[in-house]
C-alpha cells in the first residue's frame, strides 16, 4: 500500500483510549449518546410550563426523542455482536453526528449574531437567525431597558436630615461600536467568542474520535462474522468474488441477507464498501490484536478460531492426520505369524 493511500485511509482504532476494548468503548459512547438524547424529553416538558421555544428548537427536541428510541433498540446488541445491528448503530451514529453538526452550526451562528447585536448600536432590535428571539430573550444582556455603560451615584443632603441620606443615580450613555448592525463576522471577532469557538472545536474533535471507534468496532464485528460463516471457512477473501473485497454478509443467498434487514444491510454496506469489506495490509493483524485485547480485558484465554487453524495449516504445524484403519487381511497375517512363532 502506497504512502498516499495510507495518508487518506480512514483511521481504524484497535482500542478505546489505549485502555479498553472497542466493545467497551462503543458501550460507553452509546451511553453518552443516550444521556444526550434524554435532553429532548426535558425540552418537551418545558412546553407544558408555557416556555416559548423556536421551531428549530422544537424540531431538535422531537428528533432527540426519535434518536433515543433508535439508540435504545440498537444498544442491546453490542454485546451479542450482531453484524446488522452493530453496522446500523455505526451508520446511525454517523448520521446523528451530521445532524448535530447542522444544529450546532445554526445555533452558533445565532449566538454570534446575538453577541454582535449586543456590541452594536442596533438597540431594541431582535437578533436575526434561527432561534434568535428565544436566545435574545433569555441571554439577559441584549435589548436592555436603559442602554448605559455605568451608573454614577450622586449624594445630596436633604433638609433637616444628615448629609448622605438621599442618593440619585445618573446613567451615562453606553459606548457604541462602528458596526451599523449585527453581523456574523463582527460577533466572531468579539473576545468572548474565542472561548466558545475553542470549546466547540475541542468537543467535536472528541466526537470524531468516537465516530471512528464505533465504526472500527462495527467493522471488526462484520469481519469476524464473515470469517466464521465463509463458505470456505478459511479466510476473509476466499469466499468472495473479488480478491480485494471480503464477502458481503448481506447477500441474498446468506441468512443475514433475507428480508428487509438484508436489503437495509446491503444499502449500509454499499455506502462504504471499501471500508467495510475492502482488503488492506495488516487487516488480519488488526483483527487479532483487537480480539486479543478484548479477551485479555474479559479475562478469557485466546481460543484458536478459523484464522488460527488456517495459519497452522499453511505452516504445517497442525495436528497429525488420522491413522488409516487396519484391514481384516492385515490382521490375519499378523495373527498367523504369531501362531507360527
Amino acid at each position: 500500500m502506497g504512502f498516499t493511500t495510507r495518508l487518506y485511509r480512514i483511521p481504524r482504532p484497535q482500542t478505546f483510549l489505549y485502555l479498553m476494548s472497542l466493545r467497551t468503548g462503543t458501550e460507553l459512547i452509546t451511553l453518552s449518546l443516550l444521556l444526550n438524547k434524554i435532553s429532548g424529553f426535558y425540552g418537551l416538558l418545558a412546553l407544558l410550563t408555557g416556555f416559548h421555544v423556536s421551531p428549530l428548537q422544537l424540531s431538535m427536541y422531537i428528533y432527540s426523542l426519535i434518536a433515543l428510541l433508535i439508540t435504545l433498540l440498537l444498544a442491546s446488541h453490542i454485546r451479542t455482536q450482531s453484524p446488522f445491528h452493530c453496522l446500523a448503530l455505526a451508520c446511525f451514529y454517523i448520521l446523528d453526528s451530521m445532524i448535530n453538526a447542522a444544529y450546532t452550526a445554526a445555533f452558533a451562528i445565532t449566538w454570534f449574531l446575538v453577541i454582535s447585536q449586543h456590541h452594536s448600536d442596533a438597540n431594541g432590535n431582535k437578533a436575526p437567525g434561527p432561534g434568535g428571539s428565544t436566545i435574545d430573550d433569555t441571554s439577559g444582556f441584549t435589548s436592555p431597558q436603559y442602554n448605559v455603560s455605568h451608573v454614577d451615584v450622586a449624594v445630596a443632603p436633604d433638609q433637616g436630615v444628615s448629609p448622605g441620606s438621599e442618593a440619585v443615580t445618573v446613567g451615562r450613555p453606553g459606548f457604541t461600536t462602528t458596526a451599523s448592525g449585527p453581523s456574523l463576522g463582527h460577533g466572531v471577532l468579539q473576545p468572548e467568542s474565542i472561548s466558545s469557538i475553542v470549546t466547540i472545536c475541542a468537543l467535536w474533535a472528541v466526537r470524531i474520535y468516537f465516530v471512528l471507534v464505533v465504526m472500527s468496532y462495527a467493522r471488526l464485528v462484520l469481519r469476524q462474522h464473515i470469517a466464521n460463516v465463509s463458505r470456505s471457512n478459511t479466510a476473509l477473501y476466499t469466499g468472495s468474488k473479488s480478491s480485494t473485497m471480503a464477502e458481503n454478509p448481506f447477500e441474498p443467498h446468506t441468512p443475514e441477507g433475507r428480508g428487509w434487514k438484508g436489503q437495509l444491510g446491503r444499502i449500509m454496506v454499499g455506502l462504504g464498501r471499501s471500508y467495510w469489506l475492502g482488503s488492506e495490509d495488516g487487516d488480519e493483524t488488526w483483527m487479532n490484536q483487537a480480539l486479543s485485547f478484548k479477551k485479555r480485558e474479559e479475562g478469557m484465554s485466546p481460543v484458536p478460531g478459523v484464522v488460527e487453524r488456517e495459519r497452522r495449516r499453511r505452516s504445517g504445524t497442525g495436528p497429525p492426520p488420522p491413522m488409516q484403519p487396519i484391514q481384516a487381511g492385515q490382521y490375519l497375517r499378523v495373527q498367523d505369524a504369531t501362531d507360527g512363532r
